[in-house]
């Protein structure tokens, strides 16, 4: 498949393509998906660059095994999510918990020009939010994540974490009240 004809291709035809062994058809794959995976994957992983990296890069080796497996129940990006979900959720059971990186939302909130009491209160912002994320369970944090950042609708979100949507709206519920009382005081 030329290059240019990647751009317009769909997940199906990339899928097919990389199935017959089509390296670049994949690659396409990496690039369209990959950025949006690094990101969810940082934030499971409390914001390591590396173990993110090696999450995502773990979850595109078992996307290029398993492609047979993909049947198409769901979109491409919600079966690349769900592997990256796995992934991370191995990778922190068998890891201490690691620190957290502060500026882990930074491109949340745009950043004020010329008010340095603007920039101070983003950074608080941020910080707070950064703190009661890490503070809501796993699941609460992940639904949220998928959610709120990465745009995911219920049935993606519960296909990515291997529950069902009713229990995707109970973490989601309980971890926007949560968030909400912690909080309230920038409201």
């Amino acid at each position: 498949m030329p290059a240019a004809a990647f751009d317009a291709a769909s997940d199906g035809a990339l899928v097919r393509a990389a199935r017959l062994g089509d390296d670049d058809a994949f690659g396409e794959i990496v690039d369209r998906y990959g950025p949006g995976m690094l990101r969810y994957a940082r934030r499971l992983v409390n914001g390591s660059d590396d173990d993110a990296g090696e999450v995502v890069q773990e979850a595109f080796i078992s996307a290029w095994k398993s492609l047979d497996s993909f049947r198409g129940e769901s979109s491409l990006k919600t079966w690349l999510i769900r592997l990256v979900h796995r992934r991370a959720v191995d990778l922190l059971r068998h890891r201490r918990p690691t620190p957290i990186d502060d500026d882990l939302l930074s491109r949340v909130v745009t950043v004020a020009d010329d008010n340095p009491l603007q920039d101070v209160l983003d950074s608080e912002l941020l910080e707070a939010l950064q703190e009661a994320l890490d503070e809501l369970p796993w699941n609460q944090r992940s639904a949220w994540l998928l959610r709120e950042v990465e745009g995911l609708g219920y049935d993606e979100i519960a296909h990515a974490m291997g529950t069902t949507v009713g229990s995707v709206r109970g973490h989601l519920h309980r971890g926007r009240r949560q968030l909400a009382e912690r909080m309230a005081r920038w409201r």
